[in-house]
């Protein structure tokens, strides 16, 4: 990567998406690009040109569509061809075999290792995947997570320049979540839309998203954050309760109400043995800002509970100014805050989870003003160097699994850009009459 003032040169007169990107620091292949398109032995002209239309492609939203379809193509046929590594996809079929045959459905298998996490509702979701051939289950398995989080950061409400400049700030770790072929984008997805569908009074189905998150993976009840930002809020309640009610009692309609109870209790078991586990200094989850402390310190023994106690109390401090409640960029800062602490907060966090996170990094950077202050943007190189590309060449793997592995580091970076949204969002005047996508 070149210096910073070396791709200010690169203007050209650009388009005024294409100078958001640079400006932003949002897209590190097109800086890249327009470096080497500096040094080639071209006129000004062409150099200019050749800029303008490779700033047109990766503004495309066509051309980002089918990188969003060409990465689960990737990462389905490595992860297939590979043998263990797409192991989270057989936790995941098994949950519909397991369901089918009434057994636990989270117990350990000598199918695959591991054991399934999700709630007896998830059995539903992977059922038409697992009907399908192994490799092409996969395939759709992960085309699915990828097109809806697609879908759902299309609905964001930015500026098309800004929206692009998500997909690809997040499209890294995107690939990391699709390599491990897990269901956080869906989780990112129903988080975002749960905001977006909230904030187009679609109360009836933000409830919907919400509480099929929650009985799939817990974490989609932090959808609720968005509570106050809610038009007619015993509606939404109502519905709340509706969704739960049909949700909880879906799967039994599939395999019985005494089975599914009994799975219910059993989620509820393996969640709190999962807990335990997750805490100690070895494990691949716990990349929290607990696991940090853990593992900095060498205490296994640190709870919990204070971290959990100061973050919600910091995480609530901004809904006191209600009449920030006007602003588009007060609300979307909220989305952002939301996603960041369900994972730094979580010592169930890995590193696939940090889809979620990172498109709460990636929302939280195209909501800065301009001009963009330092800190902002030092935090937020910090974040693509540290928390997006720490599992990459970038670095030995010596450093990798001795730092940035053992000390849970990839989340700091998060941990600190969520600190200071915090402190923005409590302190910062936001301005009611500034709307994103205008």
């Amino acid at each position: 990567m070149s210096k910073t003032g070396h791709i200010s040169k690169l203007s050209f007169g650009l388009p005024s998406g294409a100078l958001l990107l640079q400006d932003y620091f949002c897209n590190f292949t097109i800086a890249n690009l327009f470096n080497t398109i500096e040094l080639m032995p071209l006129t000004t002209q062409m150099k200019s040109s050749l800029a303008a239309n490779l700033t047109k492609l990766f503004n495309n939203r066509l051309f980002i569509l089918s990188i969003f379809i060409l990465l689960p193509a990737i990462t389905s046929y490595r992860q297939y061809h590979s043998g263990t590594s797409h192991n989270n996809y057989l936790i995941f079929i098994y949950t519909y075999f397991h369901a089918n045959d009434h057994v636990s459905l989270f117990g350990r298998y000598p199918e695959y290792a591991d054991m399934n996490h999700y709630g007896p509702l998830f059995s539903l979701i992977i059922a038409p995947f697992a009907q399908l051939p192994e490799f092409l289950g996969m395939f759709f398995w992960e085309l699915a997570n990828s097109l809806f989080l697609y879908y759902a950061i299309k609905t964001l409400p930015l500026k098309d320049a800004k929206v692009n400049a998500v997909y690809w700030i997040i499209a890294h770790e995107l690939l990391t979540a699709l390599f491990a072929c897990q269901i956080n984008p869906s989780i990112t997805a129903i988080i975002v839309l749960s905001y977006t569908l909230i904030d187009k009074k679609q109360n009836f189905w933000a409830a919907c998203l919400i509480l099929l998150g929650t009985f799939i993976k817990l974490y989609g009840i932090v959808g609720l954050a968005f509570f106050f930002f809610v038009k007619q809020k015993p509606k939404f309640i109502v519905y709340c309760i509706f969704w739960a009610i049909v949700f909880f009692g879906l799967p039994m309609l599939f395999y019985g109400h005494e089975y599914i109870l009994l799975q219910y209790k059993e989620w509820y078991l393996s969640l709190s043995a999962k807990q335990l586990e997750n805490a100690t200094l070895v494990s691949w989850q716990d990349i929290s800002l607990m696991g940090i402390v853990r593992r900095v310190t060498g205490n296994p023994h640190i709870s919990n509970l204070p971290f959990l106690i100061t973050g919600v109390l910091l995480f609530c401090l901004p809904y006191l100014r209600i009449k920030q409640y006007q602003s588009q960029a007060f609300r979307l800062m909220y989305l952002a805050s939301t996603l960041i602490f369900t994972v730094i907060f979580s010592n169930s966090s890995e590193s696939p989870t940090y889809i979620i996170a990172f498109t709460g990094v990636a929302i939280w950077f195209v909501l800065q003003e301009k001009p963009i202050q330092p800190i902002a943007i030092a935090l937020f190189v910090f974040a693509i160097l540290l928390t997006t590309l720490g599992s990459s060449d970038l670095y030995t793997r010596s450093f990798r699994d001795n730092y940035i592995i053992h000390y849970s580091l990839k989340a700091l970076p998060c941990v600190l850009i969520w600190f200071y949204m915090t402190y923005q969002m409590i302190f910062k005047r936001f301005d009611l009459t500034n709307n994103p996508t205008a």
